[in-house]
């Protein structure tokens, strides 16, 4: 089983592309979902690669990394282990290596970002309102190895996953000595222009000369 995906632009490999943004969508969405992210963000000469999480959920053409209601740790390590096969596939179908392809995801997505992104020699990880899985003793054990650079950007109004998720992920990092790019937002459970106008200034710091 592979995951289904949306690409922009639609034709592939793109040789004209400078990298590569993988947009994980959240709960209940699906993988039209954050294509519209490209225009807020920008950067025209990137190739933006949507994929679809693996798992029906009740919403009309919804779907989920792993049912969130019954605390699902075999489909979540079913969908970490579909999409790590899927980033190891992608430079082949994109022709972008994965040093130039950055993984953002929001929500449910963020935590999948994270969860499987930090043992990817990627760009760089995005998580949006996103939270961590795994425990700092995880990752404690992959923190010596060269992690990708970080941005964690979430809405101090967020009643979904609560601000103060993102600020202990922020300080676990920290414990373990990895600088992460951290920004808070007058905002909920979303994502605004202002967060667009960041994750622009994140991916041209970041990308590979």
């Amino acid at each position: 089983m592979t995951l289904n995906y949306r690409s922009l632009p639609a034709q592939l490999p793109n040789p004209n592309a400078l990298g590569a943004i993988v947009a994980l969508h959240g709960w209940g969405a699906n993988c039209d979902d954050l294509i519209s992210l490209a225009p807020l963000v920008g950067l025209r000469n990137y190739q933006w690669i949507c994929p679809e999480a693996p798992f029906n959920h009740p919403m009309p053409n919804g779907k989920m990394w792993y049912d969130l209601q019954s605390l699902d740790t075999e489909g979540l390590a079913h969908s970490c282990e579909l999409l790590s096969q899927f980033l190891e596939d992608l430079p082949a179908m994109t022709g972008i290596p994965l040093e130039k392809t950055f993984l953002l995801g929001f929500s449910q997505g963020g935590a999948m970002t994270l969860d499987v992104g930090l043992v990817f020699p990627l760009a760089g990880l995005i998580a949006l309102s996103g939270y961590l899985h795994i425990t700092e003793e995880q990752l404690q054990e992959i923190a010596h190895e060269s992690l990708p650079p970080i941005l964690i950007a979430h809405g101090t109004q967020d009643t979904v996953v609560p601000i103060g998720i993102a600020r202990n992920t922020r300080e676990m990092f920290d414990r373990l000595g990895v600088t992460v790019a951290y920004e808070e937002y007058e905002m909920s459970h979303e994502i605004r222009p202002e967060t667009c106008d960041r994750i622009q200034a994140f991916i041209l710091e970041h990308q590979a000369k």
